[in-house]
């Protein structure tokens, strides 16, 4: 088994509950972790015979530009989109945090994770 990962996949985006969020925004870093074989893209140096990381990134873009309420729904969305449209998904992980959540008290960051 192998595994393509994009990590640190920095965004500004406008999720969350409070209106405060939906109308200032917030910092967000995405890291995706897809198991594929690229055992002859490995061999073969071609490119569509593995994941592209580009395309992870732009997915991951488009997802965080639609406003959700919760993480976990853009999270899940994400997962979705990367599974419908690559090939070759054996396995697929996401971690969406939230930096500096509108949380009292001191709270450098919330996540959530989602694996299928």
């Amino acid at each position: 088994m192998n595994k393509v990962i994009v990590e640190g996949i920095k965004l500004y985006a406008y999720h969350g509950c409070m209106e405060e969020e939906a109308r200032l925004g917030g910092n967000y870093i995405v890291d995706v972790i897809v198991e594929t074989d690229f055992n002859e893209a490995a061999k073969t140096d071609d490119l569509s015979k593995t994941v592209d990381y580009v395309a992870i990134c732009e997915i991951v873009k488009a997802e965080m530009a639609i406003r959700s309420k919760l993480i976990e729904h853009v999270g899940k969305r994400i997962v979705d989109r990367i599974k419908k449209e690559l090939k070759g998904i054996l396995k697929v992980k996401v971690k969406v945090t939230k930096l500096n959540p509108p949380i009292n008290g001191v709270v450098s960051s919330v996540s959530i994770e989602i694996e299928e």
